[in-house]
């Protein structure tokens, strides 16, 4: 077997805790589907769907090594990652911010303009791009054959996990959004651990000192 049973369940559940971390892939998708419609946000999600793969095919096809060789660009991406995650934390709590799910006016976007910013969004989440370059190689295994092969079938299980669990989201975000409206201090709470949990991960990416691993 290419990759082992420890190795797939490993990468389901670290992207299963990514994904219930809200993030900018989460927060595009509800804050659409809430205000567009379930169809407005499967089309985004379509769009990250394919940004996932995007990631998926550069780390398959040698990304991780380029981070390992040059690592100034590896913490680079790392310190803009964690600041842009920071601002997301400080708007999800400001004065006068509004969480995720409550209602918002939004022009309503056409599906090629929601399946780009979809695509965007996930291309540009700091998330994403440390999952790919930093932890999937952790459970990549030279004993078992070609690295590159591993980080695609490893990457595949993130995928399907993500674009799951996202659709979820996509799909509820109406009724959740109705539950939190007609309960202001619950609509209050959740912007708090919308914020508390982005913040803590920016933190971690800014205290993480691990180094990249060659995927070849």
């Amino acid at each position: 077997m290419l990759v082992s049973s420890e190795a797939v369940l490993g990468i389901a559940l670290v992207e299963l805790g990514l994904v219930l971390t809200p993030g900018p892939n989460m927060i595009y998708l509800v804050s659409r589907s809430v205000a567009q419609g379930r169809r407005a946000g499967l089309m985004s999600l379509a769009g990250v769907g394919i940004g996932f793969l995007v990631y998926l095919l550069a780390a398959s096809a040698g990304l991780a090594t380029l981070f390992a060789l040059v690592p100034e660009i590896y913490v680079a991406l790392k310190i803009v990652g964690a600041a842009y995650l920071l601002w997301l934390a400080w708007n999800a709590v400001r004065p006068g911010a509004h969480s995720v799910f409550a209602p918002t006016e939004l022009e309503p976007d056409r599906p090629r303009k929601l399946f780009g910013m979809g695509l965007l969004t996930c291309l540009l989440n700091p998330k994403i791009a440390i999952l790919y370059i930093s932890l999937l190689p952790q459970f990549l295994d030279p004993a078992r054959g070609h690295l590159g092969l591993q980080s695609l079938t490893l990457g595949l299980v993130q995928l399907i996990v993500g674009v799951l669990v996202n659709a979820v989201f996509v799909i509820t975000a109406g009724s959740i959004a109705v539950f939190l409206a007609r309960r202001p201090t619950w609509m209050r709470i959740h912007r708090y651990l919308t914020g508390t949990a982005l913040a803590a991960f920016a933190i971690r990416l800014f205290t993480d000192r691990a180094r990249p691993l060659a995927t070849h």
